[in-house]
């Protein structure tokens, strides 16, 4: 992998710091619930019966969410690093979907606006749209 191909790997890694942070947020957060509320662990042991108890789910909405779009992120960040197709500005448009993933997270897991995290989301999702895009075109220049 050449010099430039692996930075696309940062903004990877970046998405793994935020859904550490969110996951300790998640941890927090239900202990600290669970403790106060004095909820015994077994009584939550399915999403259904976590949703059901417990008053506050968005750090873990927030959580899932991570795991969900940024998927194809991440195989997008892999691709262009195994064709060596990192342009700047693809890695310039890779570090704008980090940051909007960062600001969907903030509003989800403080405030939670529906519609200020519904422009985060969906901001951050037509970019990735139009990353693939680009991407596939270029693979298709290529062939």
């Amino acid at each position: 992998m050449s010099q430039v191909a692996h930075v696309i790997l940062l903004p990877i890694a970046a998405m793994v710091v935020l859904s550490a942070v969110v996951g300790g947020g998640l941890l927090a957060q239900r202990t600290a619930e669970m403790r106060r509320r004095r909820i015994h662990p077994q009584s939550v042991a399915t999403s259904a019966l976590m949703a059901a108890k417990l008053e506050r789910t968005n750090i873990a909405d927030n959580f899932r969410n991570l795991f969900e779009t940024p998927v194809l992120f991440y195989a997008l960040c892999l691709g262009m690093a195994i064709t060596q197709s990192v342009s700047p500005a693809m890695f310039a448009a890779a570090w704008a979907y980090v940051a909007l993933r960062v600001l969907h997270s903030a509003i989800h897991c403080t405030y939670n606006r529906v519609m200020h995290r519904l422009a985060a989301f969906a901001a951050g999702f037509v970019l990735l749209v139009g990353m693939w895009l680009v991407f596939v075109m270029q693979l298709v220049g290529r062939a």
